[in-house]
Order: structure tokens, then C-alpha cells, then sequence
């Protein structure tokens, strides 16, 4: 690993696990294994094939696909980890969202697929948070970011879902910083939510690449396509991209 490689421990009530619900697995392990670098090992899904995405020996991601006419759009999600997915499960409910799948068992635990107020997707996971999320490594999740219409009144939604006044400090923390709520994780930020309205309310996924134009060239040759130029940020420069069957991440090399 570079001298840039940081790991940070997933906490619940934090983003612990991205997962992209494909159409085709074939595809898109042709697309995010040369853009990612990333190598593919089978993994337990409860909708149909699923692989687990490995960077230098750590799993980094999911990627799944589903079987029958039950086709969703092709999106990553991203996951917070909870100490029971059946409480959170009710938080949601009673707090206006929506819980669409779960919670359901599997082998390490539990999970469940649900929506915020503004119909901005995201799971629950109950199991091992023992998992690490690497932070600046290439071909990692670096950033999580909620891209709403208000992004306090969300702030709000979540807080109550996963109890966020409730946890240690020293394990997680939010802020407010450059007009977007930060979630912190044993001192790191980890995920952002921030006020956007050009499409509709989402969870994005930033993955950390050496050279954002040469991912995003790299990108379009694999079959998928820019959502405009890349952008220099203070946080680094950025692309927003789709992938080869369209499903929405970004990209970036960060500062």
C-alpha cells in the first residue's frame, strides 16, 4: 500500500459498505475492474449473483445483479451500519421513510434497502462493522455524499434514525463545515450531506483514482460516459460519471 493509505474502522450509525445493483454482473465487473483496479470474488447476495470487489487482498465494494422481471435501476448504495436493523427498521418507518426490502438474515447478519424523505435510497446493515474503509487508497471508497434539496432536514432524518446525539464522540461526530453537515469516524470524515438539486435526491459514491482525467478518458473506452467536465475542489479534482449500463458515481483525486 502507498504511504497515503488510511484506514478508518466502520461504526455503526456511519456508511459501512457500498453495493451497486447491476443488470448485468458480466458488465460491470468489465467496466469497474479495469477502471478500479479491482479483482472480483463470489459473495452471498439475496437477489441473485453477487461478487464482492478486492483491492490488494481487502474487499472494497459489492456488486450485484438481479434475476426475474424484478429490474431496479442500476445505482450504488450505500450502507449504515446499525446494532439492529429491526430498530432502525421502525425508526425509519415512523419518522416518515420508506422500507422497501428487510430487514432480511443472511450468514453475517442482517440488512435492509430503505428510502429517506425525499426518496433518497440507502441500506442498513446489522453484522460485522469490523471492516476497514480505505481512505485515499486508488480504486477505494473515499467519500460518501447525500446530494438533497435540504440537507438539514435530512440531517435531522438520519440523526433520529441512527441516533447520531447518542454516540461517543471519539468514534463519531457530526459537524457543520463549508455549508454541509459532515459525518466523522474515529476523527476522519467520511460522508457529507450537501445541498444539490440537479437530480434528484441520492447518496454518492466518490472513489479515489491517481488521475481523475485519466479515469475519466479510461471511463468512456470501458463504455460508460462523463457527466461533464472533472472540477478541481478543495477537496481535490472531481468527474461525475455513469457507468456502462448508467448507474451514477464520481470520481477523484484527492489533495
Amino acid at each position: 500500500m502507498s504511504e497515503q493509505t488510511v484506514t478508518v474502522r466502520c461504526v455503526p450509525a456511519a456508511p459501512c459498505w457500498v453495493s451497486l445493483m447491476a443488470r448485468d454482473l458480466t458488465v460491470a465487473q468489465a467496466f469497474y475492474g479495469p477502471l478500479l483496479g479491482w479483482s472480483f470474488q463470489a459473495g452471498q447476495h439475496g437477489f441473485g449473483p453477487y461478487v464482492r470487489a478486492v483491492l490488494d487482498g481487502v474487499e472494497v465494494a459489492g456488486i450485484g445483479a438481479t434475476e426475474g422481471e424484478w429490474q431496479p435501476p442500476v445505482a450504488w448504495t450505500t450502507y449504515f451500519g446499525s446494532e439492529s436493523a429491526d430498530d432502525t427498521a421502525a425508526r425509519i418507518r415512523e419518522r416518515g421513510g420508506t422500507v422497501a426490502i428487510g430487514p432480511l438474515t443472511f450468514d453475517a447478519g442482517r440488512m435492509a434497502l430503505a428510502s429517506d424523505l425525499t426518496g433518497a435510497a440507502f441500506g442498513v446493515w446489522e453484522g460485522d462493522l469490523g471492516c476497514n474503509t480505505w481512505v485515499r487508497s486508488p480504486g477505494a471508497p473515499v467519500w460518501i455524499e447525500l446530494r438533497t434539496g435540504d440537507p438539514f432536514e435530512a440531517a435531522l432524518f438520519y440523526g433520529e434514525v441512527f441516533r447520531w446525539d447518542e454516540r461517543d464522540p471519539d468514534r463519531f461526530e457530526v459537524r457543520y463545515e463549508n455549508e454541509r453537515v459532515v459525518l466523522r469516524a474515529e476523527h476522519r470524515s467520511v460522508a457529507a450531506l450537501r445541498r444539490a438539486e440537479d437530480i434528484g435526491a441520492h447518496w454518492e459514491v466518490f472513489f479515489s483514482v491517481t488521475d481523475t482525467d485519466l479515469a475519466v478518458r479510461r471511463a468512456v473506452e470501458l463504455g460508460g460516459s462523463a457527466e461533464g467536465p472533472a472540477v478541481d475542489t478543495p477537496y481535490g479534482r472531481v468527474a461525475r460519471l455513469r457507468d456502462a449500463e448508467g448507474g451514477l458515481f464520481s470520481v477523484i483525486t484527492p489533495v
